[in-house]
């Protein structure tokens, strides 16, 4: 039936419904969530048949010194990636973590907000709220929930924007209470995609989209601390300490590159142990498919009873890459990582499989773009604790999927606990996803999942879990779903942690350039 033909008497309700509908959509639309039509957005396009969606976007860095209960400071460090939705607003996700002190390995992740007013000339002032979870360090953050609202004055350089910050850190069951000045710096930049209807679709778009990053890896590991190394506690350190981690890299040019890397430890004793690093490096190919490079980086790191200080982070290697196809490649590093502010100094070797993105070196378009989601939700669980006991526990969930056929993907994630009095326990999880269409609007999907996660108490043992999960969903819009998921979470080790998962969470889907999947 046409509207042009119902009842007159059923027109005004279906006016009223249509109006609703039309509201909600350009509100989930403004959250970037609707995927089609901003108002506020550019379109860009390879062809017609293909416009890409260019939100503008920024890269921000923070640095502060907190004040801890006995008068006792500590140096946090804040990143986040946020794209503007309208109006000045903005949102992204976040991360914070120890750099200075004594709390080496308290990092959180979640969720922060930001809205952006010009006042005079280049002067600005940025309003914002952050909500994650985390912990670790032994700090007191109770059950890991951390509140972060900032209010921060920036002038504009060109390139970049540079101010003072004004912030509250807030540990909301714990004893950290904290109200300081910081300097905030960052950088524009632009998220650009498109809109679900078109994934899969032949494209002409050339260059980066979605966040922008050329290639992802998935990294294995083994750190050999030097002899005599000891613990936090005073005990020795392991002999050799096994981890697992992603590296996401994008070239500035032909042979320089930037990126982001973080990893946990999966063996050796010292579950909860967690990186987060900034790096740079240079490469060059001496033959086709070899080449060979350099890298250092600096972030976060500690936990697992590791002396790490106050969780600075320093790490430098050489490596060799070999390109097994058009997309992907082996890599193999070797190198020396040290914690300046602590105890701890080893040797590292790594092997990592490349997943190449976007190829800058491509002159030729994508044959088709590729479906891309970004999840965000929490879950809980009843997690054996080291004492002895077994308590619920709630933590936030991050997760990005990229497809790499039409019903198959890659997924990455990062869990990290903000109740259920287990701050400071993280999660990182990587591994292969399918989902399929169930009708119109359901869908449904299974995960296998392996990863590392330790800290808060919780009896991860070495580190190493599984996480196999399956989940049904809802489309709300073409590009957001709501999805709910059940499955188990265990120590691949002697750990005591076995546990039934609920998971809840809303998805975003939208189209990258790539060489994509037929």
């Amino acid at each position: 039936m046409t509207h042009a033909s119902a009842p007159a008497a059923q027109q005004p309700a279906a006016r009223h419904r249509r109006a609703i509908q039309r509201w909600l959509r350009t509100w989930l639309t403004g959250l970037g969530l609707a995927g089609s039509g901003l108002s506020w957005a550019q379109t860009d396009a390879g062809s017609s048949a293909d416009p890409l969606t260019v939100l503008p976007a920024q890269v921000r860095l923070g640095v502060e010194k907190l004040r801890l209960p006995g008068d006792e400071s500590m140096g946090l460090v804040g990143t986040s990636y946020l794209v503007e939705i309208g109006h000045g607003l903005s949102v992204g996700p976040a991360a914070y973590g120890a750099i200075s002190g004594r709390r080496g390995g308290l990092f959180t992740i979640g969720a922060e907000a930001a809205w952006h007013r010009r006042l005079v000339g280049p002067l600005a002032l940025d309003v914002g709220f952050y909500a994650g979870g985390g912990g670790g360090g032994a700090a007191p953050v109770g059950g890991g929930l951390m509140l972060r609202p900032h209010a921060d004055l920036t002038w504009d350089f060109g390139p970049y924007r540079a101010g003072v910050s004004l912030s509250q850190v807030r540990f909301a069951n714990g004893q950290i209470d904290s109200r300081q000045l910081g300097l905030v710096w960052s950088t524009a930049t632009d998220f650009r995609y498109v809109a679900p209807e078109r994934i899969g679709a032949p494209s002409s778009i050339s260059g980066r989209s979605g966040m922008g990053f050329d290639r992802v890896q998935a990294v294995f590991g083994v750190y050999r601390p030097r002899s005599g190394s000891l613990r936090n506690s005073g005990g020795p350190m392991p002999s050799s300490i096994g981890f697992v981690g992603t590296r996401m890299e994008r070239a500035v040019d032909d042979h320089a590159y930037w990126g982001l890397e973080a990893a946990g430890a999966a063996s050796g004793g010292v579950a909860g142990y967690a990186e987060y690093l900034a790096t740079i490096g240079t490469e060059t190919t001496p033959w086709r498919d070899l080449t060979v490079g350099a890298r250092v980086a600096t972030g976060m790191g500690g936990g697992g009873d590791v002396s790490v200080g106050g969780g600075l982070l320093l790490k430098g290697g050489l490596y060799g890459t070999v390109r097994l196809t058009r997309d992907l490649g082996l890599s193999l590093e070797a190198g020396v990582t040290a914690a300046p502010q602590g105890s701890f100094k080893a040797l590292h070797a790594a092997a990592s499989l490349n997943w190449i993105l976007d190829d800058p070196s491509d002159v030729t378009a994508p044959e088709r773009t590729t479906r891309t989601e970004w999840v965000g939700g929490v879950e809980r669980y009843s997690a054996a604790r080291r004492d002895g006991s077994t308590r619920e526990l709630q933590a936030v969930t991050l997760k990005v999927n990229r497809f790499v056929a039409s019903h198959v993907y890659l997924s990455g994630q990062a869990h990290s606990a903000y109740g259920g009095q287990a701050g400071g326990y993280t999660v990182g999880l990587f591994g292969l996803g399918v989902q399929a269409p169930l009708g119109s609007r359901w869908r449904a999907g299974a995960e296998a999942l392996i990863g590392a996660a330790g800290g808060g108490g919780v009896d991860t043992q070495g580190g190493a879990i599984a996480q196999p999960m399956a989940y049904v969903g809802v489309d709300i819009t073409p590009a957001l779903s709501l999805r709910v998921g059940g499955g188990r979470i265990k120590s691949l080790k002697k750990g005591g942690l076995s546990a039934g998962v609920l998971d809840v969470a809303l998805a975003f889907s939208f189209g990258v350039a790539g060489h994509g999947y037929r």
